[in-house]
């Protein structure tokens, strides 16, 4: 049997104490976790705005252990299943990674409460501003042409690039989970699984990267800007480690047949979205 998870207390803010400071916020968590209908909902509380995600159910391990013959199948060591667990332990999981990534000095929401069934936390944005996934902003922004696409673009890169510097990941690094602030820094979000407590380090930076290529190359090829956006990947890679590059290497070799998949719209959007990753990522 699993020990309970455990919901330590952040540590108190130097300086001056923040407006929320004074809110009872586990009070907040138990009022409003009854009544919430979606896993994952705004709440604007003394005029601040929180996001209240309520525990996903508890999930077994045999899910995974199709994907995980899949792997060894191919020897795809970035294809093997990461447990999310659901229930009160990715709430942990979550906790405990919002608060290591914060103390690494990267941009995610402040942890106000958290118990088995849910977990609060602070709006990345400031009061009457909104933040919007970069994922949307990018696609947004194709009637606005390449160069506008590309600048966004590289935004996320960049972002997952100063994630891998302090020697971390994250964990799904598709677009929809990267958000930019009303500083323009960019923001992470959704930590219910730890994928390097399962994988080597190396192998969960190159998934990162294989998450924001399948969430963002379409539009880079929708736009015209797949091109420069290569280039900037091969430069990317090539800054990071050797283990890095070795694994990305094994990768694409594996993955060639993606070039032979058709780029015509009528075989769907799901291979389109494949087949646009795999180009720019392969050299």
């Amino acid at each position: 049997m699993s020990a309970t998870p455990s919901f330590p207390e952040p540590s108190s803010p130097a300086g001056p104490a923040a407006p929320h400071d004074a809110t009872d916020w586990d009070a907040v968590l138990r009022e409003r976790l009854p009544t919430q209908t979606h896993a994952v909902e705004s709440h604007m509380v003394d005029g601040i705005r929180v996001w209240l995600k309520r525990a996903a159910p508890v999930r077994g391990a045999g899910r995974y252990r199709a994907m995980a013959a899949l792997a060894r199948l191919l020897g795809l060591p970035v294809l093997r299943p990461v447990p999310a667990p659901g229930g009160a332990e990715a709430i942990a999981t979550e906790v405990r990674r919002l608060r290591a990534l914060h103390a690494l000095g990267l941009r995610v929401p402040q942890v106000l409460a958290a118990s088995g069934e849910g977990l609060l936390t602070l709006d990345l944005g400031r009061p009457g501003v909104d933040t919007h996934s970069l994922g949307n902003e990018i696609e947004h922004s194709l009637p606005e042409g390449a160069d506008a696409v590309l600048a966004l673009w590289r935004q996320g890169l960049a972002a997952i690039g100063e994630v891998h510097a302090r020697g971390t990941c994250l964990s799904q690094a598709f677009a929809r989970n990267l958000v930019r602030c009303p500083d323009g820094v960019i923001g992470y979000l959704d930590f219910e699984d730890d994928p390097a407590a399962t994988l080597p380090l190396p192998v969960c930076e190159v998934r990162d990267l294989l998450c924001y290529a399948h969430s963002t190359a379409l539009y880079l090829r929708a736009s015209g800007a797949l091109p420069a956006a290569r280039k900037d990947t091969a430069t990317w890679i090539a800054a990071h480690g050797e283990d890095f590059r070795q694994v990305m290497d094994a990768t694409l070799r594996r993955l060639a047949w993606l070039r032979r998949l058709p780029e015509d719209r009528r075989w769907g959007r799901d291979v389109q979205r494949v087949r646009a990753a795999y180009d720019l990522l392969a050299r």
